[in-house]
């Protein structure tokens, strides 16, 4: 079912021949081969060494990967393994998400079910159900490496190193380059930003690699229907996991309609597409059917008096579109409090590297399809992150390899032009060679860039905290945890953050009545139930670092007050404070 032409045979539109073989093969034109010009003499031959691989994203003509790419394509990986997999268990901080996403693993693997608590269709559940399935068959299941979140990050060292492979075979293919390819790579495997969000447990690490994926299998030489089912399907899988996989779906489907419109069979395979992607949502929906849980009761969309008898997936997806925060590029937004200061070259570079990406694709969509594709996956989700809404620290992370794949190509095809240079061109190979290589080793050495070594709060160049072997921040979440086991019963009802549920349900003693302060403000079984909203009915809690914070955020209805009370009415009994860190302990008066 391949439209797609074999390697050696000609184009047979006239038009496609002479712009394809002018860009890539050297093979079509008069002046690029030895016919006859107009004056009856020959061209010149293109001498065998200096003759252009055939190269079209389109027709699926991209060049071998060849020995060079292969040892680009190896190194990468083992780079991606290194710089993730060290520290991988002690930075950075366990975080709230990562241990509400385990959480859920655990109460499918232990109760079938999608949450220990009231699912209320914050996230679609592919996610979790991910990381369930690879638990489940694990010798210790959730405590083979340690702990719950351990586990979950061992998974995400694994996702990354598939997804550098995926991101290095998707940037070569786009551009017909190693280099683009290998700088992409560089990137995703060495910035700052991408190490610290990329260990964590976090749905937009899984959303990105069913991306990838399916980006990987619409781009092999051959349209087929498998690889359109495949693409399709990763594609919904990518939406399930996360919902705002959506903002690169244009692109997905410009592409599609690029690779099959010459196909005798693309009808067929502009059908197949969406069917396979829409499988999976399907599926979800479904499960929300038979729930009774699609639609919110008597159809009330009110965002003001939420429905109370049951919750509702359409609802959530109605009050999840209408919040708001604000304007991220303010002063005190995240992207000047948290993201420029974690990797200020990458963000702006890559930002950089999307607008050249987009001028090249656009100004010729026909030669440029590669540069349309990654400038607007770039650009729309740039847009989803500025749009206004809610956005959280984390989010940023799907925007890490589509800014790496952009800088990526934009840097390959600076350089091919700085070749033409008549100062340039007889040092090719060393240059090709010398400058990229150059610009990594400044990289990775200058403090300013953070990448390898940066400047502490106190003036001194060291290790990035993501290297320094000195730091292990999560050894005070494990201290924090063994005292608990010490000195509180196991019948204790706790106030907590999500990092210790995992610890604190799947490894005995158990701690059945230790609830997060989201949970416990939320959530009618633990609210009413359980606590019956009286401080009186707390005897301890768990402080992770910023929990103040986030009880204060989360307050602005008054639904946390009581927690608020309990804690002005308590003693503190641990603590412990590195840097700006503090975990503490109270116990309830």
């Amino acid at each position: 079912m391949s439209h797609d032409p074999v390697p050696d045979r000609a184009p047979s539109n006239p038009v496609a021949v002479d712009q394809d073989a002018d860009q890539n093969t050297g093979q079509s034109t008069g002046h690029d081969t030895g016919q006859s010009t107009d004056q009856g003499k020959a061209a010149p031959q293109r001498p065998p060494g200096r003759r252009r691989r055939r190269f079209s994203v389109e027709r699926g003509w991209f060049p071998p990967l060849g020995k060079a790419g292969k040892i680009a394509l190896v190194v990468s990986l083992l780079t991606g393994a290194l710089t993730h997999g060290y520290h991988l268990f002690r930075y950075p901080l366990y975080l709230t998400d990562e241990g509400i996403y385990m959480q859920r693993a655990w109460s499918l693997v232990r109760e079938t079910s999608l949450s220990p608590y009231t699912y209320d269709y914050d996230h679609a559940p592919a996610g979790w159900i991910t990381l369930a399935g690879w638990v489940f068959p694990l010798p210790k299941q959730f405590e083979t490496f340690g702990n719950a979140i351990n586990t979950g990050r061992f998974l995400m060292l694994l996702v990354h190193v598939a997804s550098v492979y995926l991101l290095f075979e998707i940037t070569r293919r786009l551009s017909g380059s190693v280099l683009a390819a290998t700088v992409a790579a560089f990137f995703f495997n060495v910035s700052p930003i991408a190490v610290y969000y990329q260990r964590q447990v976090l749905l937009d690490n899984l959303m990105m690699f069913w991306l990838l994926l399916s980006l990987f299998v619409l781009l092999r030489r051959e349209t087929t229907i498998r690889s359109v089912f495949g693409g399709g399907v990763a594609l919904g899988l990518a939406l399930i996991t996360k919902e705002n996989a959506i903002f690169f779906v244009p692109s997905f489907i410009y592409l599609l309609y690029r690779r099959i419109k010459k196909s005798p069979s693309h009808r067929f395979l502009r059908t197949l597409w969406p069917f396979a992607a829409a499988a999976p949502i399907g599926a979800y929906v479904t499960y929300a059917l038979l729930k009774n849980e699609l639609l919110p009761s008597s159809f009330d969309f009110d965002l003001n008096n939420p429905p109370a008898d049951h919750v509702s997936l359409l609802y959530t997806l109605w009050w999840q579109l209408n919040r708001s925060q604000g304007n991220l590029l303010s002063h005190n937004g995240l992207l000047y409090t948290s993201w420029l200061m974690r990797d200020s070259f990458m963000l702006i570079c890559g930002f950089a590297a999307m607008l050249l990406c987009l001028w090249w694709g656009l100004r010729d969509r026909q030669r440029n399809l590669g540069y349309l594709i990654v400038g607007t996956l770039a650009f729309g989700y740039t847009f989803y992150l500025l749009r206004g809404s809610v956005v959280l620290d984390f989010y940023v992370t799907p925007l890490i390899p589509m800014f790496a794949m952009s800088i990526g190509m934009a840097v390959d095809r600076l350089l091919k032009a700085s070749f033409k240079n008549r100062f340039l061109h007889g040092a090719h190979s060393l240059v090709r060679v010398g400058v990229p290589s150059l610009v990594a080793v400044v990289l990775l050495m200058s403090p300013s860039s953070g990448y390898l070594v940066h400047t502490n709060t106190e003036g001194v160049v060291q290790i990035a905290d993501q290297y320094q072997s000195k730091i292990n921040l999560t050894q005070m979440q494990h201290a924090q945890i063994a005292w608990v086991r010490k000195h509180v019963p196991a019948n204790s009802r706790i106030i907590m953050d999500d990092d210790l549920w995992g610890e604190l349900h799947d490894v005995r003693p158990f701690y059945p009545y230790a609830h997060s302060h989201w949970n416990a403000a939320s959530d009618p079984d633990v609210r009413d139930k359980l606590f019956k909203k009286r401080w009186q009915n707390i005897d301890y809690i768990i402080l992770s670092n910023k929990m103040r914070k986030s009880m204060a955020t989360n307050n602005a209805d008054g639904r946390e007050n009581w927690i608020l009370k309990a804690l002005q009415n308590s003693d503190q009994v641990w603590s412990d404070t590195k840097g700006n860190i503090k975990l503490e302990i109270y116990r309830v008066q």
